[in-house]
């Protein structure tokens, strides 16, 4: 019988390695894109950070506390409260 779809002389079979995931939170990443040079409290799973936010990626963003930065994975953040 004829087929639509053309015959796979080698189908994808996964690898039986590790495979990399990437988690992406669109919003959370926005939000703080939007806050950089601003104060803020982020919660995390461990605990609470505060200082200027200095940069935002779609994987973590950098606070800055006097001399320290805080790299903090967005996928560990629980809220962002922007200071005044």
């Amino acid at each position: 019988m004829y087929s639509m779809y053309p015959y796979r002389t080698s189908p994808q079979v996964p690898s039986k390695g590790p495979m990399q995931v990437i988690v992406v939170e669109p919003y959370v990443y926005a939000a703080l894109k939007s806050l950089i040079g601003k104060r803020v409290v982020i919660d995390t799973s461990r605990g609470s950070v505060s200082g200027t936010v200095a940069d935002a990626k779609p994987d973590h963003v950098v606070v800055k506390e006097h001399d320290s930065l805080f790299f903090v994975r967005l996928c560990e953040i629980v809220w962002i409260m922007p200071e005044d």
